[in-house]
């Protein structure tokens, strides 16, 4: 799979496409039966497959402070993308120039000029262009000229729950990680490099692997029972997170904190993948160093307790 990073780098790559667009934050159920038809029709029509991605995400651009939590990081997306299947990922800058396009430019100048797309495909909720005009009726009047064909996917539905980035969202908030596998078809995880914090931790006695978030708002907050695998050599551990602001030490920027029991070796630069799977606590603010430090022992000895039940 190859990246395309904005319009303007789309070159000699493909001449014609087969084509979907959207946020995909999750990559959940609904999006894999998306990106499947998708795959399905390519190979029909012996084209590529293009996903159409934007970067920040729309509601993140238009509205920072109360934008929906956010699911997964850009690089998550391109990875789970890529295990399905697609030839190219276009990840398009969403700029306030992006912003301005009218629905029918974008059709007309990008779809059809630029990409050529044979074959389209969106949900039935997503909307694009100017004042969000774009829809699946304007793609459809363009398709009566012969342009492309196009094509809307309803709603996949499971046990009666619409599943959706929201539903996924929400489930997270409730930490229920049962149902959220359901929606999305694996578990929740997180991945990054760990990168080098204030040693705080270390100093407490419990030393953390730190992973920048890659997103303002993360769809978790609080502490909990995880199992992470170090993806250099797929080795599993037990541990707790604490994801959030560390208001005890007035942090300012979210940040995913990993303690490994029974590991002693330097993983700094290295990638983790965090599986999320009981919550221990929400995030507080402590009076002392020695109070946040109590809690946390506390912490491990009930996530060292649900570990051993896990094994026996």
């Amino acid at each position: 799979m190859k990246i395309i990073r904005g319009i303007a780098n789309l070159k000699n790559q493909f001449t014609q496409c087969v084509l979907t667009l959207g946020n995909f934050d999750g990559v959940h159920l609904g999006h894999q039966r998306l990106i499947h038809h998708l795959i399905k029709k390519g190979n029909a029509l012996n084209l590529p497959t293009v996903v159409m991605l934007f970067e920040p995400q729309p509601l993140e651009f238009f509205n920072q402070d109360n934008a929906p939590s956010r699911l997964t990081s850009f690089q998550e997306k391109v990875v789970f993308i890529e295990k399905l299947g697609i030839d190219y990922i276009i990840a398009i800058p969403f700029t306030q120039t992006f912003a301005n396009m009218s629905a029918d430019n974008f059709i007309q100048d990008w779809l059809i000029n630029k990409l050529q797309a044979q074959y389209i495909i969106i949900g039935d909720d997503f909307r694009f262009g100017l004042n969000r005009k774009g829809d699946i009726t304007l793609l459809q009047q363009y398709a009566h000229n012969d342009a492309f064909t196009v094509e809307s996917m309803p709603t996949f539905v499971w046990d009666n729950l619409r599943i959706s980035s929201t539903a996924v969202r929400q489930a997270l908030s409730n930490s229920d990680f049962q149902l959220t596998h359901c929606l999305l078809g694996r578990d929740y995880t997180i991945w990054g490099r760990v990168i080098h914090g204030n040693a705080l931790a270390r100093q407490l006695g419990f030393p953390t692997a730190n992973i920048h978030l890659h997103r303002k708002k993360p769809a978790l907050q609080g502490v909990y029972f995880v199992k992470v695998k170090t993806l250099c050599n797929n080795q599993y551990y037990f541990g707790i997170a604490n994801i959030g602001t560390r208001p005890t030490i007035q942090g300012k920027t979210a940040i995913l904190e990993v303690n490994l029991f029974d590991f002693a070796g330097n993983i700094y630069g290295q990638y983790l993948e965090v599986l999320f799977v009981k919550k221990l606590r929400d995030e507080k603010k402590f009076d002392s160093l020695v109070a946040l430090q109590q809690q946390i022992t506390q912490d491990v000895c009930t996530a060292k307790q649900i570990s051993a039940q896990l094994t026996n």
